[in-house]
């Protein structure tokens, strides 16, 4: 699973409706924290971040770099405003957006940080961020960091069953 973003939506009273030009829609699961605010996944755009409970290899011994995912996902949208630019596609059943923090990307930031490889498939005529991504991942395994300081296993491969020789 591509790193996911939980947005929080505060229901708005009736009296305050906008006019249907103002109104953006969009189809996705959502649950309900609490009477009056809900949650909706969306998953990044052009990234696989490793799973959550994913493990990589360094220094010969297991750590994990799917939390190390997680958490960097977290800190980076902690106490900040996310800008989310929804695209026109989903997967698994999740709205798919590029999403911002202080002006910076936050999928491209995950792989500078070795925590997300990029899949530039996915990105379409996008050609400006399929090359900042690439620039990223390059940097990243130059600079040794995060999961390229050792051994990983690509998520998508991950997901389908295969582990590290320190994972099993």
């Amino acid at each position: 699973m591509r790193p996911i973003l939980m947005v929080s939506l505060a229901v708005v009273s009736c009296s305050a409706s906008p006019a249907p030009a103002d109104r953006q829609e969009f189809e996705a699961r959502a649950r309900a924290l609490d009477g009056d605010t809900l949650a909706v996944d969306f998953r990044l755009l052009g990234v696989d971040a490793f799973e959550r409970r994913q493990l990589c290899e360094r220094a010969s011994s297991c750590w994990p770099c799917g939390k190390a995912a997680q958490d960097f996902a977290a800190n980076a949208l902690r106490a900040k405003t996310a800008t989310i630019q929804l695209t026109p596609s989903s997967t698994y059943g999740r709205p798919v957006a590029v999403v911002t923090t202080d002006g910076k990307d936050l999928g491209e930031r995950l792989i500078r940080a070795g925590l997300a490889l990029p899949e530039p498939q996915y990105l379409g005529n996008d050609h400006a961020r399929a090359a900042r991504y690439s620039v990223a991942f390059e940097q990243a395994k130059a600079d040794r960091a995060g999961a390229y300081a050792g051994r990983w296993i690509d998520p998508a491969r991950w997901r389908r069953g295969e582990r590290l020789q320190c994972e099993r």
